[in-house]
């Protein structure tokens, strides 16, 4: 058996609102309101402010279904009450960020202004010239627009210019040798 799978999620009925519509699942909440088709892999029942996953069999895409969807209930419950978020930095001479209402503009070295537009849901902020924050309520569609921005100018191995998340390490190869 999952040993997620197995774990109740826990929510407080005070602020999450999750109704249960045959396959499809609904969370609604502070911060928005998230669906989740499970496609009859698994059932999913409430009982005393928790939510409990059930699988249909003992198959191993069963056992496997089980476990994704218990985590993909956690991080809806979780996004709909506190969010998500993920910080980005600029690392490099020149390289800066601004808001121009609701879209990001980024000044990479390109010949040009990169804007990237906010997506529904999404928020994008620019706290300093060298920092991005984006936030919100889909942890996938947060980290997804966070790997966007960051692949508009990579970190380069060289001299690790680029826009790389908070705090992660790249891997600096050693340049020419001059003779």
């Amino acid at each position: 058996m999952s040993r997620i799978g197995k774990n109740p999620i826990p929510f407080d009925a005070k602020k999450v609102k999750i109704d249960l519509a045959g396959t499809m699942i609904t969370v609604s909440g502070p911060n928005g309101q998230l669906g989740l088709d499970t496609r009859g892999h698994v059932k999913v029942r409430q009982e005393d402010g928790q939510l409990l996953v059930e699988r249909h069999g003992d198959g191993q895409q069963d056992r496997a279904f089980h476990g994704l969807y218990q985590r993909l209930l956690v991080s809806m419950v979780t996004g709909v009450t506190e969010g998500f978020k993920k910080e980005l930095q600029l690392v490099g001479v020149g390289y800066r960020a601004a808001m121009d209402g609701n879209s990001l503009v980024l000044t990479l070295g390109y010949s040009h202004e990169v804007r990237f537009p906010a997506p529904a849901g999404i928020k994008l902020a620019a706290p300093t010239p060298n920092s991005i924050v984006i936030t919100g309520s889909d942890k996938q569609q947060v980290g997804q627009v966070a790997a966007n921005i960051r692949s508009l100018r990579p970190p380069e191995p060289y001299k690790g210019k680029g826009i790389r998340y908070l705090n992660e390490q790249i891997r600096r190869k050693v340049g020419k040798t001059g003779a």
